[in-house]
């Protein structure tokens, strides 16, 4: 009778645990399930917020962007598998792109207009260009202010913040087109200088612009090198006093520079002008083009085995590397990328390769209606 109580007892105490156990591993998996719910749920919190889309009025055509649009960035998350451009904290992480006021122009898709720009694509936008007029910083195209109740472009790129509030949107003055003297005349004497940057202030502060991007291709060297650096060191003073003074954040100052050697070693005082800029926005592109009587890559990233010694100085990666050797922090820089190609009319149209000799640049692009481009 003991033996089969307890044979009845130790079944009794096996049933029980595994009931006991069966308890503990349906509580394991619900705590594991809790847990990875948090993970996914932390996972979204952390992504980038999905693109706003403005509002966007009749007559402000969309298009897909054929435009001269230069996207630049200084850092790079590797541990992003997906290639996904990474949030990051805003003084370490810039991607900063120019949106440019003649891609208006363009006809059908090569129309490019502010609310073709996704609002969380860049951290900065840099509208390029405004104009000099008298020493003073002032509009170039005619619809870039707003006025007669339409709204302009400045007002319509500025938009963009609503959709991204830490969107920075600053202007540009200069560019290729717009030449040299009007910044040997601005910069040459101190009252030339503090007439154009107190110009300057309100009329960024008027249209709700983050900072001023100074685009002088290029200073030459003597008394350009000189009064270049004068011109940035005014700037800033000048931008940190009012921001003291008004208890606003600080106009951004940044600059866009040259990559050519020459240009570089005979224009700028590196490190003098590094001190002042918020970043420096490296031009690294139009390495080749249809100046040159062979082919060439628009921005290699490195020189090629095939390249002169001259050509081998002709990359981004040589770019960078000789703006740091001569004093500009690494932490500033932003290296210019092209959204844009080049093409040339070759000698022999057999021969097709990198340094292939070509008579010109190719046919004008549909929608640029520039030769090459």
């Amino acid at each position: 009778m003991r033996e089969v109580n307890c044979k009845i007892i130790r079944d009794r105490t096996v049933s029980s645990n595994r009931t006991t156990r069966r308890l503990l591993l349906a509580c394991l998996a619900v705590f594991l399930l809790c847990l990875s719910n948090q993970a996914e749920g932390a996972r979204k919190r952390l992504r980038r917020p999905t693109t706003l889309t403005p509002s966007i009025s009749n007559d402000q055509e969309v298009s897909a962007s054929v435009n001269r649009f230069k996207v630049t960035r200084n850092r790079v998350n590797n541990k992003n598998t997906k290639n996904e451009i990474q949030p990051g904290k805003t003084n370490d992480y810039k991607v900063v792109c120019y949106y440019t006021n003649w891609s208006q122009y363009r006809t059908k898709v090569g129309k490019f207009m502010p609310e073709d720009i996704q609002p969380d694509l860049c951290t900065h936008v840099v509208f390029a260009f405004g104009w000099l007029k008298k020493n003073k910083l002032t509009s170039f195209e005619s619809n870039d202010e707003t006025k007669d109740g339409k709204i302009g472009l400045y007002e319509r790129i500025v938009n963009l913040k609503k959709a991204n509030p830490s969107l920075k949107i600053l202007l540009a003055v200069g560019g290729w087109s717009f030449g040299t003297q009007k910044f040997k005349d601005v910069s040459s004497t101190r009252y030339a200088r503090q007439t154009f940057i107190y110009s300057a202030i309100p009329y960024l502060r008027d249209r709700n612009f983050d900072g001023l991007d100074i685009d002088w291709e290029y200073p030459k060297g003597g008394d350009d090198k000189k009064n270049y650096v004068l011109l940035l060191k005014e700037l800033r003073e000048a931008f940190e006093a009012e921001a003291q003074e008004k208890k606003k954040p600080r106009l951004l100052l940044t600059a866009a520079v040259p990559v050519g050697p020459d240009n570089v070693k005979g224009g700028y005082d590196v490190p003098a002008v590094a001190s002042y800029l918020d970043f420096i926005n490296l031009m690294a592109y139009d390495f080749h083009g249809k100046w040159e009587r062979e082919t060439g890559h628009n921005a290699p990233l490195y020189a090629s085995s095939l390249d002169s010694e001259w050509q081998k100085q002709l990359s981004v990666d040589n770019a960078a590397s000789m703006w740091v050797r001569l004093g500009a922090p690494k932490e500033k820089l932003i290296i210019g990328m092209p959204t844009y190609g080049r093409s040339f009319t070759l000698s022999n149209p057999s021969n097709f390769r990198v340094h292939a000799p070509a008579s010109g640049g190719g046919k004008a692009g549909e929608y640029t209606k520039e030769s090459d481009l």
